[in-house]
């Protein structure tokens, strides 16, 4: 990874980019992310726009993927399709090493707090009906950008694969990973008709305006996959007393929805993400978010642990 361009440099793009722009002010953006350089751009008009530079060849090629699925989601949005905006490039400057950045206007809101969600009609099922028209849209949004499109047979593998790997560290605790092992076993739980899905959808991806979803940004990581997915990181996160408002709205704006088990995969998927960091640690190398992940592992067994141990009867002396 080479150095970050400055936010001047970053400006100096978007009005190669966008013919006409007068960059008046630049800052970095609240969560600027790692695999892009990235600024926010003011001009004369006070109209603030989006530059995005890929920090390597990966990250490029990702991005190319990104504009086409992007253009498609756009269109889905203007028809209704879709109940918030996505960034739609409006201009591209080529990099000196390959490569192109993009350029879009901002879209209005900030970044979801989980702490607003609440049980009840507002932002909670604002954020469930927001994740249900992402899995309404046809797969075939996916397919053309060239993305990944995975049968739910073929995504329970993956899935069974990280966790094989995970338990060759010796740093999964034991009774963790049986339930695991026990969970992706069961063929029942995995009976799932593929979506189109965002595949990063935390809450800093999220945008809300007026107490309602207005943005969803980082489209990077799309695909035809396990609707659990996109639900998982919001309903871990989220007040527990808010998740059924999640679920209620995103089930009622679903046209067909037969996933007993969509609840219960995407908490296991919610597990599964610490095994994915472990991961992550061993190949890159960082004892510290390996410590971090056998930390987290440790405190998940230890809380499964407890709730599973039945209640003590009370002492009749």
């Amino acid at each position: 990874m080479g150095v970050p361009r400055s936010p001047l440099a970053l400006a100096a793009l978007a009005t190669v980019a966008v013919p006409g722009l007068d960059a008046f002010d630049v800052r970095r953006p609240a969560h600027p992310g790692t695999d892009f350089d990235i600024a926010v751009v003011i001009d004369a008009m006070r109209r603030r726009w989006v530059v995005r530079a890929p920090v390597n060849a990966a990250a490029g090629a990702a991005l190319e993927a990104e504009v086409v699925l992007l253009d498609a989601l756009g269109d889905a949005a203007e028809k209704d399709g879709l109940p918030f905006d996505v960034p739609r490039p409006v201009g591209f400057a080529h990099l000196p090493e390959g490569g192109r950045a993009t350029v879009h206007a901002e879209i209005q809101g900030r970044t979801l707090s989980l702490d607003e969600l609440a049980p009840g009609p507002g932002l909670s099922a604002s954020v469930g009906r927001a994740i249900a028209a992402i899995h309404e849209l046809s797969p075939s949004i996916v397919e053309n950008a060239g993305l990944p499109v995975y049968d739910a047979e073929t995504y329970r593998a993956r899935r069974q694969a990280e966790v094989d790997e995970a338990a060759r560290t010796g740093r999964v605790p034991a009774t963790l990973l049986r339930r695991w092992e026990e969970r992706l076993e069961d063929v029942s739980l995995w009976r799932f008709r593929p979506v189109v899905t965002h595949g990063d959808l935390t809450n800093e991806r999220i945008l809300v305006r007026d107490g309602a979803v207005s943005g969803i940004l980082h489209w990077g990581d799309a695909c035809v996959a396990d609707p659990a997915d996109d639900l998982s990181s919001i309903l871990v996160a989220a007040p527990p007393d808010a998740t059924d408002s999640i679920v209620e709205a995103y089930q009622l704006r679903r046209t067909e929805l037969i996933d007993p088990h969509l609840v219960d995969r995407a908490l296991l998927v919610g597990e599964l993400a610490l095994a994915r960091w472990l991961l992550y640690g061993v190949r890159s190398g960082s004892a510290d978010i390996v410590e971090d992940a056998v930390g987290m592992l440790e405190d998940l067994d230890a809380h499964t642990r407890a709730m599973a141990e039945p209640e003590a009867e009370p002492s009749l002396a």
